[in-house]
């Protein structure tokens, strides 16, 4: 199961993650994002409560990474050690912005 809390404020969004991003959750983020990024320059992600990313949800943030790049930044927050360790062993650290 995964909570998505989104906050959209002029062209900043924030999305928290909550639970797991994975092949049943991670649609439901892409349809969220999808919906949300037009005119957005600012796109933060609050991972303090993401407890698992599977493969589907790294092609979720590489899909909006990748929209980001020719609109504007995209930043990760709060990542703990496991989906950290993830982002390493998959190479996704270098791609993404991790604060």
């Amino acid at each position: 199961m995964l909570t998505i809390t989104k906050t959209i404020k002029n062209n900043e969004a924030d999305f928290a993650l909550e639970g797991r991003l994975d092949t049943v959750t991670a649609p439901d983020l892409e349809k969220e994002l999808k919906s949300s990024l037009d005119g957005i320059t600012e796109l933060r992600f609050d991972f303090e409560k993401l407890t698992y990313i599977s493969s589907a949800g790294l092609r979720v943030l590489l899909s909006a990474q990748k929209q980001m790049n020719s609109q504007g930044n995209m930043t990760l927050h709060n990542v703990n050690e496991t989906i950290m360790e993830i982002f390493e062993v998959t190479g996704f650290s270098d791609i993404l912005t991790i604060e």
